[in-house]
């Protein structure tokens, strides 16, 4: 009987073995409210293990993002842009808070605009919660 493994499976099997699975949580924030890219700015809020990372995608359903950029470099972490969202690293030694902003250009159905995003950051040693606390 012969087997086979599709190479979009291969590939993730092989990484995690040799580099480690990824210590993130691939939905940050909970109950989070649309931006509507419309020179609005929105505050969003997440809880996070020291050492631990989130991804977060930035794209609505009604939604084309032509780019996101950072507006506010975080402290207390990395941040890296993927494609439309982010990836931020907390550093092994985070405590207390930290924050940064995103600008994301793009078009809400049929209005293109911007809108900027504040992301308040606080550690936690019970695991990456995240909720919004703005509008």
């Amino acid at each position: 009987m012969k087997t086979f493994t599709s190479p979009a499976l291969v590939v993730p099997m092989i990484s995690a073995l040799l580099i480690g699975q990824a210590n993130a949580t691939p939905n940050c924030l909970r109950d989070h409210q649309a931006y509507k890219l419309a020179g609005d700015s929105i505050d969003w809020s997440m809880t996070i293990k020291p050492g631990a990372n989130c991804i977060q995608g930035l794209r609505w359903s009604t939604m084309q993002i032509f780019s996101v950029s950072v507006a506010e470099q975080p402290k207390g972490g990395e941040l890296t842009l993927v494609g439309p969202g982010f990836r931020y690293f907390a550093n092994s030694d985070f405590k207390g808070s930290d924050s940064f902003a995103l600008v994301v250009v793009g078009k809400n159905r049929h209005d293109e605009g911007r809108s900027v995003i504040h992301i308040k950051v606080s550690a936690s040693n019970e695991g990456l919660v995240a909720n919004l606390t703005g509008y």
